[in-house]
């Protein structure tokens, strides 16, 4: 890889020119294993650019993502998502010493513009949008007007709008629910860009080491949510901090054009490729909550845990009122955490301690090779401290562990002040 005037060469396919994930319509092609046709990469240049500089019209799609993850040894299901590639473990291990990658895709993208936008989203989620400049980003969380959980979102402030990645179950539906909340003057729109776009998740302690040989280096260290736009030969991609599941590690949006350089590219640094399978297991190890099963209308975002995305002295908002109450009558009377169980268990099974219900099971996962059972759950708080040993269902034995992405949260130490 050669460095001239601050410019990065990688090595990835050549493919099109393509829209920029702002404007534009492109549908992607589900496929599965197709064969790879062999060519000889050139020179790809990466370089920062101004958002200005997004503004490409459509020509025709060269080459599938798909396709590419398919020839690699990725399964991909009917409706387009990358599943596995039988390597869990391999993936697994990647996570914990090295780097991964994940094609995240099927979550859901909802670009928010409009000169309103900003005060919309403030109104409407549990995060402080007002204080956020161009180039930052936050985690905020959709709720009820009674603080029940409805999904986490991740935000990037960008310099026309404001971009949401959202769990694949929820992004129709929020959709719904904030089109619902613009009042005839209220300069908002709302658009569903996920069929435009592809998203990328690059996880693990040696994600630092790909992204210097990439010339990204200008984005280790920064804060959670920082990002920046860059172009790859014209494909543009903004590419920001965190990987959804940590605050460390970085994810990648971009064109459907860009997306089969950066995969490629990725893979030949080193990265592991990482399917929605292995994903799904590494989330409940690591602790994050999911749509439907710790996220629902069953549960408030206190007793998720989810402080760091909630502002407690913005003003009224979505579900503020609720918060506040809890808060200051120490209503909070369960807790999310990790269980570290004695056999494989069943998502809503009772859990029980001195042989009182206690809460429910919400989640569960094998660990590496088989060899052992996680899951997650709501217990109330007098048996929710790490080390007590709980009972899910008939007689499996649960013992109440930390999870990283939970223990990551900061309650207020002083909430009423």
């Amino acid at each position: 890889m050669m460095r001239m005037a601050g410019v990065s060469y990688i090595t990835a396919t050549a493919t099109a020119l393509l829209p920029c994930f702002y404007n534009g319509t492109i549908l992607r092609r589900r496929s599965l294993r197709l064969r790879n046709g062999g060519s000889r990469e050139p020179k790809l240049r990466l370089r920062c650019v101004s958002p200005s500089e997004f503004d490409f019209s459509p020509p025709p799609i060269d080459h599938d993502p798909l396709d590419t993850i398919s020839v690699g040894g990725g399964i991909v299901s009917e409706d387009g998502v990358v599943e596995s590639f039988d390597n869990d473990d391999e993936a697994l291990d990647a996570f914990d010493s090295g780097v991964v990658v994940v094609d995240l895709s099927h979550f859901g993208r909802i670009r928010v513009s409009g000169d309103d936008r900003v005060h919309f989203l403030h109104n409407q989620t549990t995060a402080n949008f007002e204080c956020l400049s161009k180039g930052q980003g936050c985690d905020t969380v959709f709720v009820t007007p009674t603080a029940r959980t409805i999904d986490i979102a991740h935000a990037w402030i960008m310099k026309n709008a404001i971009m949401l990645m959202v769990s694949p179950t929820t992004c129709q539906s929020i959709i719904e629910m904030l089109n619902k909340c613009i009042f005839f003057a209220d300069k908002v729109e709302i658009k569903d860009i996920t069929k435009q776009t592809y998203f990328f998740a690059l996880a693990g302690p040696k994600c630092n080491q790909i992204m210097s040989k990439l010339n990204l280096g200008d984005l280790i260290g920064q804060p959670y949510g920082k990002h920046q736009h860059y172009s790859f030969d014209g494909m543009p991609i903004t590419v920001g901090v965190g990987s959804l599941i940590s605050d460390e590690g970085f994810t990648m949006l971009m064109s459907p054009g860009g997306a089969v350089s950066v995969w490629k590219t990725l893979l030949s640094e080193g990265a592991v490729p990482m399917g929605s399978e292995a994903w799904e297991k590494l989330r409940v190890l690591q602790g994050r909550p999911a749509p439907e099963r710790e996220l629902s209308k069953e549960f408030n975002v206190l007793e998720a845990g989810l402080w760091n995305s909630i502002s407690l002295n913005k003003g009224c908002y979505k579900g503020q009122e609720t918060i506040a109450r809890l808060i200051t009558y120490d209503g909070i009377k369960q807790r999310l955490c990790g269980l570290e169980l004695s056999a494989q268990a069943e998502p809503g099974s009772t859990i029980t301690f001195d042989g009182k219900k206690v809460g429910k099971l919400t989640s569960y996962t094998r660990g590496r090779n088989g060899s052992s059972h996680f899951g997650l759950g709501y217990i109330k708080k007098q048996a929710a401290s790490v080390g007590t040993t709980v009972t899910i269902g008939e007689d499996i034995s649960g013992i109440v562990a930390e999870v990283p992405y939970l223990s990551r949260q900061h309650p207020p130490t002083n909430p009423t002040s």
